[in-house]
């Protein structure tokens, strides 16, 4: 490997807020899904709490990834 320092990134939008939505809703049930299933939750009510943590937790997601997505953008100083 030589030394060079790889090609920046393309510039892209952030995703969807509807994406951010679906993965921490999917990610909440995974989660809540074994701790139900542990504590004999119903499964619809792992459902309805997955959506509602999905859908709180989805701005802030977002947010982060427009930051993420800003600072890719930024050159590295010179070291």
């Amino acid at each position: 490997m030589t030394g060079e320092p790889s090609p920046p990134l393309p510039p892209r939008p952030p995703r969807p807020l509807l994406v951010h939505f679906a993965v921490a809703s999917a990610v909440a049930f995974l989660a809540l899904l074994v701790l139900g299933l542990i504590l004999g939750a119903p499964f619809l009510a792992i459902v309805a709490i997955s959506l509602v943590i999905g859908l709180a937790v989805a701005p802030s997601l977002r947010r982060a990834e427009i930051r993420a997505l800003a600072a890719r953008e930024q050159p590295e100083p010179p070291a």
